[in-house]
């Protein structure tokens, strides 16, 4: 496949990255070279494993759950 170099750069076709949340790219030798990475960034875990307290206004008053006053 060959693309056209804009003044952003170039895009590459999502079908090429399908799974994939990371690349590192590098310039060697007169080559443009991608590099499939891992996340772990742990907020992509965020809400993957809820917990049910009842209570119901922990979004409007964490700080007072987290530490103990508004």
């Amino acid at each position: 496949m060959q693309v056209n170099v804009t003044e952003q750069g170039l895009l590459i076709p999502k079908e090429f990255l399908e799974g994939i949340r990371a690349v590192e790219i590098r310039r060697e030798n007169n080559q443009i070279i991608l590099i499939l990475t891992e996340l772990d960034d742990p907020i992509w875990g965020l809400g993957s494993e809820p917990i049910s307290l009842g209570i119901t206004d922990a979004a409007e008053n964490h700080d007072r759950y987290i530490y103990g006053q508004i």
